[in-house]
């Protein structure tokens, strides 16, 4: 192929990515990124994002350039990628000329000083030749990293992606370390700094990484296998101490974190409560339900009517009874949406679900039920748990007097989400190994066959439908007496989307994946409430990454895995 060819294809890999860097700017991603840093005082986190729009540039063109040529020609790429990243440079820099002169944000808003300062490391429009410099380098790297041997590409990928995630939750963890004591407090002012990572903070982390997952390849198999020859009794005492450590952490995260990470774990704590209920539903029986929302709801709604002391509070009775009432009011609501659908499959079956959701949110809000749901009100002041023994009603909007301790922080809230999470998790995996999980994933599988061999079909849906919505209601009942009053419009159809996303992100019929696609989902998101509304842009990439990178999820359950890898596995039994 000629050279002409590969540079020109050089030249518009820039172009494009230069106009996509143009877009990003002009969503204001960059600027609102670069409140935050990376590096403190040398590199934001939006001036991150174009270097890495620069390096992609490089990369794309050196990768496009390996496709047009006959024979792996390694300066070729690196000028490929120099060329690119350069002409990236250069169309941002045509963006600050053009600023400079001419009123551009009569037409888009965050075409500002401040964008313009950012794009020229705040030197000003006379320095904007610093842009293409830098296009240039970031390419030139970005095309070298192709040509690194897989066993440094790897290692550094892992850097930089470990590096990003900690100077994003930067906050976080010198929060967590200033509050363990003085020595930890030196440490995180050591690598931590007021709006991002140190640069020694950098360097330890950058290459703390790239030494750990180097030698993981080398001696990791050993590992494993070293464990895997362990005596049962020693398995047992690493399993042992591993839950021992996840305890300790947990019982005493909340006390050192705050309340904002507190509430951000029950959050996620009660999204897993969820991810269970629709996973046995889902999961386990193969019961497309967008409707689960619903039976959140539900428990919410009856925990605020039971113990709410305002205007429509019914019983004014404790928090723990409520919740036992709550779960069984959820589960006669699973049988009641189970019934009419037990002979709907499929995308029939979504719909329907999704109208019993909808149905549920617009009577609860309505004006209709007002006088006994508090319509648009909504229902506000839920008790808040007691441990002890609570003092008489005297009237509406007093609440009653706690003779104990009452658990009304995000904190004292967190140990009952937690401790709830468990316990249906445990229910959940017993339920998955019993004689009725078994039939669950026959359904799953087929019905017509599952009924063939004697399973009742109507009695095991409907426990699929009972169960599913008796978690979602313990979630729901725990989620009003965090925030202390419930409305109609906290019950979207989002929640249900949410739920379901959870699940085929962390594995669909797995139960650890349940877990770990609430964190991914929910509780990442919930930690960058700073970026505003990008947060939901990562939430969405996150999802499309996950869908090409691992379709069987985070962490899949083994007939998953098997279902999406069969074609591998037969090749790998042939060969």
């Amino acid at each position: 192929m000629k050279k002409e060819n590969f540079l020109w294809s050089a030249v518009k890999t820039g172009l494009i990515v230069g106009v996509v860097a143009i877009f990003i700017c002009f969503v204001g991603m960059v600027e609102v990124f670069s409140k935050r840093d990376v590096i403190e005082k040398l590199i934001t986190l939006g001036q991150f994002v174009l270097l890495a729009a620069m390096f992609s540039a490089g990369f794309i063109a050196s990768r496009h350039t390996s496709s047009l040529l006959e024979k792996n020609k390694p300066v070729s790429n690196l000028v490929a990628g120099l060329v690119a990243g350069l002409f990236t440079g250069l169309v941002l820099a045509l963006l600050v000329v053009v600023g400079a002169e001419v009123n551009l944000r009569a037409v888009f808003l965050n075409a500002t000083t401040t964008l313009y300062d950012v794009l020229t490391l705040d030197k000003g429009v006379g320095n904007v030749w610093i842009l293409p410099l830098i296009g240039a380098v970031a390419g030139l790297l970005g095309a070298a990293s192709l040509l690194l041997p897989q066993i440094l590409r790897r290692p550094i990928t892992q850097a930089l992606v470990f590096v990003i995630f900690m100077a994003f939750f930067s906050g976080l963890f010198r929060v967590v370390m200033i509050n363990q004591g003085s020595d930890m407090s030196k440490a995180a002012k050591y690598l931590f700094g007021q709006t991002g990572l140190t640069l020694e903070g950098t360097l330890i982390f950058f290459l703390g990484v790239i030494a750990v997952s180097m030698l993981w390849s080398y001696k990791g198999k050993d590992i494993q296998a070293g464990v895997t020859r362990l005596p049962k009794a020693g398995r047992l005492s690493l399993r042992v101490i591993v839950y021992a450590l996840i305890a300790y952490v947990a019982l005493g995260l909340p006390q050192v974190s705050g309340p904002f990470i507190a509430q951000v774990i029950v959050t996620v704590a009660l999204f897993v409560l969820m991810g269970l209920g629709l996973n046995i539903t889902l999961g386990f029986a193969g019961l497309l339900d967008l409707g689960f929302v619903a039976f959140y709801a539900i428990g919410a709604y009856t925990v605020g009517l039971l113990t709410s002391y305002g205007a429509f509070g019914l019983q004014h009775i404790p928090f723990w009874v409520a919740v036992p009432i709550a779960v069984l009011v959820a589960m006669a609501s699973g049988a009641m949406l189970g019934l009419p659908v037990l002979g709907i499959r499929g995308d029939y079956l979504a719909i329907a679900t999704l109208g019993f959701g909808e149905i549920v949110r617009l009577l609860a809000g309505s004006d209709f039920l007002a006088p006994f749901f508090g319509g648009p009100q909504g229902i506000i002041g839920i008790q808040k748990p007691c441990l002890g023994t609570l003092g008489p009603f005297i009237r509406v909007d007093v609440p009653r007097v706690c003779n104990g301790l009452e658990l009304g922080k995000p904190q004292d809230i967190y140990y009952i989400a937690v401790v709830s999470a468990v316990i249906i998790a445990f229910v959940a995996w017993r339920l998955r190994e019993s004689r009725l999980g078994r039939a669950w994933m026959a359904i799953r599988e087929d019905e017509d066959v599952a009924e063939a061999l004697g399973v009742n079909l109507i009695q095991t849906k409907l426990l699929a439908y009972m169960l599913g919505a008796a978690f979602a209601g313990l979630g729901g009942a725990i989620f009003a007496t965090l925030i202390g009053s419930i409305f109609a419009t906290s019950m979207q159809l989002i929640v249900s989307i949410n739920v379901v996303s959870l699940i085929i992100v962390g594995g669909m019929g797995s139960i650890p994946g349940v877990i770990v696609g609430a964190i991914a989902l929910i509780g990442l998101p919930e930690l960058l409430r700073e970026v505003s509304e990008f947060r939901f842009l990562l939430y969405g990439a996150t999802l499309i990454i996950m869908m090409l990178a691992k379709p069987e999820g985070l962490w899949p359950s083994q007939a998953t895995r098997r279902e999406l890898h069969h074609t591998e596995v037969e090749a790998g039994v042939k060969a």
